[in-house]
């Protein structure tokens, strides 16, 4: 079947977060797709509400083989059926990866920049958050490699929170990045939670490597988090799974989520994302190829029309991270001249002090959206540049 992207569906007045407007706002942040979803995933949730009985569901060992196949022929992940748990949601599991982990007040390590909840989750838990900086090196970002093993043993950090493929700046890290890292943790007995909910979404020449498959003699430190709801563009159907292989560590992670009973999905979930594994691949092909040829598109008109921001081109997603330093050195004076503009982009100090007068742009939307979107862009932040000469002189 093929997909048509180019399709631009109203979703004003369906309760989107994404589209929360009463304008013409184009909106370019929150992580997810201006695209149809799979049409068997549709499908398969249209045949649910035809037999009209909606009743509590468990899984099924169908599922349980969908989940298990995706994994182990894309990226070698030999996962068994008690390797897998299910949870509302990659946020809620870093939540939950606190009590495993840790007690109150013990040292829980997150990458600069970061997606918030990895900060937020820490601390509202009780937590000591510490930062380890990524440092940006010839337009990508890399993991301080010494920084982080001298703030484990600073703070006696007793988990890091890995996000990979990283948000917001796109990288894939390397199976070396990652054995590196895990000699690290190893050494000093630091926990490691990888979230890899972009990890289906890595782009053309770039090979995500799950942490689990690296983690060999330490898989009882060593927890996965991923979902379909990313990959697929059902975020509205909540649903993620948690992986682990070692069988004490699979045990204590069901008894703590027994303690809150957030263990089970809805049908609708369920549903999905057994479709999505099954027959979802032709699908994620075509938006795929359909992203990259919209990353390009952006990537080429930042560099024409606006030369002076500085494009960290994705390994993985449909996310770019772009400083815009040279437009300005207020980050709300910056975020509000787009939204007066009527384009929405995520402000870059919301993922870290290294995303001070950055900005995440969302191009999973069909192409008119997105040239419209930069065009605005382009006026508001060309008028910006504008302002402040003619206040220099």
């Amino acid at each position: 079947m093929q997909y048509n992207f180019d399709e631009i569906i109203d979703r004003s007045n369906t309760g989107s977060l994404k589209w929360h407007y009463t304008d013409d706002t184009i909106p370019l942040w929150v992580a997810d797709m201006d695209f149809k979803a799979a049409q068997p995933i549709l499908d398969s949730i249209e045949q649910i509400v035809q037999h009209g009985i909606l009743g509590y569901t468990k899984p099924t060992d169908a599922l349980y083989d969908s989940i298990i196949q995706w994994h182990g022929s894309r990226y070698d992940l030999p996962l068994k059926k008690q390797n897998i748990l299910f949870s509302p949601g990659v946020v809620p599991s870093l939540a939950l990866m606190m009590n495993v982990f840790t007690e109150v007040g013990e040292a829980v390590l997150v990458n600069d920049p970061i997606y918030t909840p990895f900060m937020s989750k820490v601390e509202q838990n009780g937590r000591r958050l510490v930062i380890s900086a990524l440092q940006e090196v010839e337009g990508r970002y890399q993991l301080d490699l010494a920084d982080i093993e001298a703030k484990i043993i600073e703070h006696d950090v007793k988990l890091y929170l890995l996000c990979n493929p990283q948000n917001p700046g796109g990288r894939v890290w390397t199976t070396d990045e990652l054995e590196a890292l895990l000699t690290i943790c190893k050494k000093h007995n630091v926990a490691i939670v990888s979230d890899e909910i972009h990890q289906d979404l890595a782009l053309t020449g770039h090979t995500f490597t799950p942490f689990l498959t690296v983690a060999k003699g330490y898989e009882h430190n060593v927890v996965s988090l991923t979902s379909m709801t990313k990959t697929f563009n059902i975020a509205g159907i909540k649903g993620s799974m948690i992986f682990a292989t070692d069988e004490a560590l699979v045990q204590k992670i069901s008894q703590q989520q027994q303690l809150n009973d957030e263990y089970e999905l809805n049908l609708f979930a369920y549903t999905a994302m057994r479709v999505a594994y099954e027959q979802g691949g032709e699908w994620l092909t075509q938006a795929l190829s359909y992203i990259e040829a919209n990353i390009e598109l952006t990537v080429q008109f930042l560099n024409q029309h606006l030369p002076k921001i500085k494009v960290m081109r994705p390994e993985a997603s449909y996310l770019i991270w772009i400083d815009c330093s040279a437009y300005g050195q207020d980050d709300q004076v910056l975020y509000d001249t787009l939204r007066a503009a009527k384009v929405e982009l995520s402000a870059g100090y919301k993922y870290g002090e290294e995303g001070h007068l950055k900005m995440r742009i969302n191009v999973a939307c069909p192409r008119a959206l997105l040239l419209e979107g930069l065009n605005r862009m382009h006026m508001a932040l060309s008028e910006m540049t504008l302002s402040e000469s003619a206040e220099a002189i």
